[in-house]
């Protein structure tokens, strides 16, 4: 590594059950970051699926047909992939790597598919997940949406059932019955990293140096 040349970046993945609040979650964590001097980035993912109303291009999702998708693949473009209620959704890997080797924490809002594969890439991702406080507050919260029949909420609590069983699979696990509090969890998580001294070191060598040699100098 150059004088110059950031530590590298941080990457997180976080998954949770549809309903566990990680969409809602990981976009309040970016001005909260901010707010605590640190800055950081969602993945903006690939999706096979339709665009939702105000959904945009390049912000939300990079919208692709299953025809291009399967090409990237074949290419080995995806860190990671996986099918998700007969969508398709990956994550880019150039672009995730050239974010991290310039120094930016990277999030990855990804299922317990996706980050296998890219924990057994990159072993030193930070996983976490986020649990609902109870399966009746997470069917309330499906339900609220007033979107599904009854049929599709029930088939959601399966999937979101067998996404949960895998939350030992992670680093850290919040509940996320109290949004606010659970924010704090999540901001905590990535202040705690940030301070680890190798990192430190690296962005404050000169600062340290400084101090180093001023010290004892004058008394």
């Amino acid at each position: 590594m150059t004088a110059t040349q950031p530590p590298r970046g941080n990457l997180y993945i976080l998954s949770a059950p549809s309903g566990g609040g990680k969409t809602s979650l990981s976009r309040a964590l970016l001005p909260w970051l901010s707010a605590h001097g640190l800055e950081a980035e969602i993945s903006v993912s690939y999706t096979t699926r339709a665009p939702r109303p105000g959904e945009q291009e390049g912000v939300h999702y990079h919208f692709i047909d299953a025809v291009e998708f399967q090409r990237r693949v074949d290419a080995g473009d995806f860190l990671e992939h996986a099918d998700v209620f007969g969508r398709r959704y990956g994550t880019g890997r150039q672009r995730t790597l050239a974010l991290l080797d310039a120094g930016h924490d990277l999030i990855l809002d990804i299922d317990w598919q996706g980050a296998r594969q890219v924990r057994r890439q990159m072993p030193e991702a930070i996983g976490i997940f986020i649990l609902p406080p109870s399966a009746v507050e997470l069917e309330r919260r499906l339900r609220s949406r007033g979107q599904d029949s009854d049929e599709v909420i029930e088939g959601r609590m399966a999937a979101a059932r067998a996404e949960m069983s895998h939350w030992n699979e992670y680093d850290y696990l919040i509940v996320n019955e109290n949004f606010d509090r659970a924010l704090e969890q999540l901001g905590a998580i990535f202040l705690e990293r940030r301070l680890r001294q190798g990192g430190q070191a690296e962005r404050h060598r000169t600062l340290i140096a400084d101090l180093l040699a001023s010290s004892g100098q004058k008394g």
